[in-house]
């Protein structure tokens, strides 16, 4: 694929997301807290560990969640780093150890309490779920669980992807994105944080799914405009806006001004099906309306985080909201 762009503009998501930044009153010393308990299983590099620090993964995860309790939200804090972990991980995998990971983890997560292991996955997987397990409710739970499980194997494809050199058709790359993403695991905790458990019926309610669909849209469609730049310096294809170039035969902006065309469209859609929330009495309706404003959160938490984080923009993220340029950073000389 011919590249000649040397820079390309971000659209300008933040001024089209109509929600109100908010964060946990608990945000620092949880955050702080669950970067070490990270650091004390998994033995990064000084390299990964500066990098790991600059995620702010804890920020991300009060800005997601901003009215759980400290208990919650570290269990939700502790998950997040471990979910970046893990997609940093499977990254390096090909697809037999991306299956491994997966499968310790989902046995971490299936039984927490009496599952052994001396990987570092499956001992990080069974303290976060222990505790999450204390106070979920049955549905959250199993929602949690089943997603996780939607992310490994979306996580196995994504790596027999890379190892062929494959860039999937559009319709394939974002069915597989929307799970890769980890945003489904994320939903769960949202009723886990606020103490509630939806109905099976509410979860399958084609209006919850489409909000669901839209937040999930909006997080994943962004992340891979935030993030093309470091993923194209390292040849990563797992994004769409490599897909856009390489199957609509298109230049940088146009492929980024596509999906952002996307992002700002999955907020209208989010905005118009909030409008069409059944009822289901007063009682399911309260929680109902709690799930949504974390849907809602995720919305806004994780755009304003990723020029926050050192994940994407490095020390430039505050730089970069404000005039919305991006200079591609130098290709590796190796693949990995």
């Amino acid at each position: 694929m011919r590249r000649t762009a040397r820079k390309f503009v971000l659209p300008d998501l933040v001024s089209h997301c109509p929600y109100p930044q908010r964060s946990n009153l608990h945000a620092a010393p949880v955050a702080r807290a669950s970067e070490a308990w990270l650091l004390a299983e998994a033995k990064f590099t000084a390299d990964r560990r500066a990098a790991f620090l600059g995620l702010k993964a804890g920020e991300l995860t009060a800005a997601c969640y901003p009215d759980a309790d400290e208990e919650h939200l570290q269990v939700a804090s502790d998950f997040m780093n471990f979910l970046f972990t893990l997609d940093d991980w499977s990254d390096e995998f090909d697809a037999e150890d991306a299956y491994g990971l997966g499968d310790c983890v989902m046995h971490a997560l299936h039984d927490p309490l009496t599952f052994n292991t001396d990987k570092a996955a499956g001992k990080l997987a069974k303290s976060f779920f222990g505790r999450y397990r204390r106070t979920a409710g049955p549905g959250c739970t199993k929602r949690f669980i089943d997603t996780m499980d939607l992310f490994f194997k979306a996580v196995v494809q994504q790596a027999k992807d890379r190892s062929r050199g494959d860039i999937p058709a559009l319709e394939e790359y974002i069915a597989l994105r929307w799970d890769t993403s980890g945003c489904k695991p994320c939903f769960a905790l949202i009723e886990y944080a606020a103490g509630i458990d939806l109905p099976e019926e509410v979860i399958s309610d084609p209006t919850i799914r489409a909000l669901e669909e839209a937040t999930n849209s909006l997080v994943t469609w962004s992340n891979d405009i935030f993030s093309y730049n470091v993923e194209q310096a390292r040849h990563d294809t797992h994004n769409m806006i490599a897909v856009i170039m390489h199957r609509n035969n298109v230049g940088l902006q146009e492929a980024v001004d596509y999906v952002g065309t996307l992002c700002k469209a999955s907020i209208d859609r989010f905005e118009h099906d909030r409008q069409l929330i059944p009822s289901w009495g007063p009682e399911i309706d309260r929680d109902v309306a709690v799930y949504v404003r974390g849907l809602q959160s995720w919305i806004v938490g994780s755009l304003h985080w990723s020029f926050e984080s050192t994940r994407y923009f490095g020390m430039e993220g505050a730089s970069i909201k404000k005039h919305r340029i991006v200079k591609l950073l130098p290709r590796h000389h190796d693949r990995r």
